[in-house]
């Protein structure tokens, strides 16, 4: 019979994720001690470990996971966390972590997760040993599930030679993740070329991407190179090539089929090695069924897809954000402001079109004007300010259903020190409805929570 070993700190979460997989046809251990879990590790051949990332001890998740895979590589390390991060993911990755998911976690997923788990062949133990890969300052920010998904991609395919797609819409950090992608892989050594296709007539960017020779054209004097060969060794980026001609397309895939292109007016090919990413605000698939993009490069460049969210799909990362460019306008000697809290709340009810651009733009035209004070609602723009929502105008002042059964949930579980059996007894539910309602609540750890003053609201 298959193993699982499951630990996380909170013994509740033990017994809740023992019963999640209750019907997988496995024996189950649990483990509150990190200690413990990497000893029982050791001494017992566990199939399956799910591991928390963030203890209150000093060991970690990671700490873990080095230790499982060192002492059984084949046994299969499925991490959790409710912060999730580039370098994380990419650590998790690089030890050989099965799968990284965000707490708190759909009990479907999860479950189909350990039960990949169980079921994959274990790979050959070749004697090597996995070597992480962080990066100094993860630019990207948020550890919303949908943003987890991206460093998981991101850790997947950074030392990968394929060319990737990376798509979303304008402001959301696409490029950010062409840079991670460059910086946490095997080419990170090399140098980043970024090109915007869209900026650029056909024939100029033509010469800008390939070079030329001299006499190609009337004022070609000498021979130029281009920025593929700029990037030689390195990875190359190119943003928005939706806006590409057909002809310069055919050119392009030529490079991603033969890794090879011709500078403008030279007869003879020239080899390029630089790994092709790009990325694109325009949805591909779209243009391939309306005769604007080739069918052929599109699938070359599909191989590999990484969707990068609009902001409004992961508003939990708002403040995330906002606190990052604050501490940053504070580390360039700029005036930062402070926000209050209802100030906050007006900011998350805007729906951001322009995404983490148009977020960062706003949080420096505030702290322009605000001098280094506390930022009240009235002190924002106007479409800030009067955004409000529907049913605001008939019931001004009073919490909407949801936010009373939010408040009532933080309260329960304040009172019963995050118990959260007792806690489903009082509210007279059982714990399956209990998880559920800290899912839809984004509640994932109470303790931390009522450490940072969550239980006094």
């Amino acid at each position: 019979m298959k193993r699982i070993l499951i630990t996380d700190d909170d013994s509740t979460t033990c017994e809740f994720v023992k019963e999640v997989l209750a019907d997988l046809d496995a024996d189950v251990d649990v483990c509150t001690d990190p200690r413990k879990a990497i000893a029982l590790a050791q001494e017992r051949a566990f199939d399956v470990v799910v591991s928390d990332i963030n203890f209150e001890k000093r060991l970690s998740g990671i700490d873990i996971l080095k230790a499982v895979k060192q002492a059984r590589v084949e046994t299969e390390v499925i991490l959790m966390s409710a912060f999730g991060s580039l370098d994380t993911a990419i650590d998790a990755v690089r030890l050989g972590a099965f799968d990284f998911v965000s707490k708190p976690f759909d009990v479907d997923e999860l479950r189909r997760t350990v039960r990949r788990a169980l079921t994959e062949i274990p790979p050959p133990d070749d004697g090597a040993s996995p070597v992480p890969a962080t990066t100094n300052d993860s630019i990207l920010i948020g550890s919303s599930p949908k943003m987890l998904a991206v460093y998981k991609a991101i850790a997947l395919v950074s030392d990968s030679k394929r060319s990737v797609l990376i798509q979303g819409e304008s402001g959301t950090g696409k490029e950010l993740v062409a840079r991670a992608i460059h910086a946490t892989g095997s080419r990170s050594a090399g140098p980043f070329v970024a090109v915007n296709c869209g900026a650029l007539t056909e024939t100029l960017l033509e010469s800008e991407l390939f070079g030329y020779v001299k006499g190609a054209f009337t004022g070609a004097d000498t021979d130029r190179e281009g920025l593929f060969h700029a990037a030689e060794g390195g990875t190359i980026l190119l943003d928005e090539i939706s806006e590409t001609s057909p002809a310069l397309q055919v050119k392009l895939l030529r490079v991603l089929q033969q890794a090879e292109y011709k500078p403008v007016g030279a007869t003879q090919s020239r080899k390029s090695d630089a790994r092709v990413v790009a990325a694109s605000n325009r949805n591909l698939e779209s243009q391939v069924r309306e005769g604007e993009f080739r069918e052929d490069l599109f699938y070359r460049l599909n191989v590999i897809t990484i969707i990068v969210p609009p902001l409004r799909e992961r508003p939990g990362d708002i403040p995330k954000l906002i606190g990052h460019f604050v501490h940053r306008l504070r580390a360039s000697a700029t005036a930062a402001p402070r926000f209050s809290q209802k100030t906050l709340e007006q900011l998350l009810r805007h729906p951001w079109p322009g995404n983490v651009r148009e977020l960062e733009n706003t949080i420096e035209r505030i702290a322009l004007f605000s001098r280094g004070r506390v930022v009240e609602v009235e002190d924002l723009p106007p479409k800030f300010r009067d955004r409000a929502p529907a049913s605001e105008s008939l019931f001004e002042g009073l919490p909407a259903l949801d936010e009373i059964e939010r408040r009532y949930l933080i309260h329960v579980l304040a009172r019963v020190e995050g118990n959260r059996k007792r806690a489903a007894e009082v509210m007279g539910i059982d714990r399956r409805t209990l998880y559920r309602m800290m899912e839809r609540f984004n509640i994932s750890d109470e303790k931390t929570k009522r450490r940072k003053g969550f239980s006094q609201h």
